[in-house]
């Protein structure tokens, strides 16, 4: 099943997400839609949240990438009550862009090393080092568990800059090759 993507605006997307158990109902066959609306949004990461459920998971593949960055290749995750343990290293500013936020990109800063506890899609315990864009990928997706957005990680300046922009995605005002749902929960 591929779910519209919320978009800018929707508290949801506010809202701090909470941990599941391995008995949450329909959880395998939710990560497996959480990949089905990455793909047909032409997302590398997608987080619960972006789909209106507040809950600790998210998935990533960053397989689209690997052209540009081969350690990309096969970088096929799933993520369930991620907990960030450490992130240091270089501060690496990039441009991103999310599925919530549907034509916008802008730099951001983030650290390149990223220590992370978290359950995988069989509930197995890990405990891992990503670097790079990895790290990038998964600080991008985690911070939509605890309600956090990219544009609120640019400079105070260019946040205010972006107001409009940002405020046209939240009444609809934007074009996106995939059904959203926007706040007041209209599906488009």
């Amino acid at each position: 099943m591929i779910y519209p993507v919320v978009v800018y605006g929707h508290p949801v997307l506010r809202k701090v997400a909470e941990d599941i158990d391995r008995d949450y109902p329909g959880l395998q066959q939710l990560v497996s839609d959480m990949f089905e609306t990455m793909y047909h949004a032409d997302g590398v990461g997608l987080a619960a949240p972006q789909i209106g459920k507040p809950i600790r998971v998210f998935v990533v593949d960053g397989t689209p990438l690997a052209e540009d960055d081969s350690e990309m290749d096969g970088f096929k995750m799933v993520f369930i009550n991620a907990r960030i343990i450490e992130k240091s290293g270089e501060i690496v500013p990039m441009t991103e862009g999310c599925l919530s936020i549907p034509n916008l990109r802008e730099e951001v800063n983030r650290e390149s090393f990223l220590r992370m506890t978290w359950y995988d899609g069989d509930w197995n315990p890990r405990d891992e080092v990503f670097t790079g864009y990895k790290a990038r990928v998964i600080q991008h997706e985690y911070d939509h568990l605890d309600g956090v957005m990219f544009t609120d990680k640019v400079s105070p300046l260019r946040r205010r800059l972006l107001q409009r922009k940002l405020s046209d995605i939240s009444k609809g005002k934007f074009e996106a090759s995939y059904k959203t749902i926007i706040p007041g929960q209209r599906v488009r």
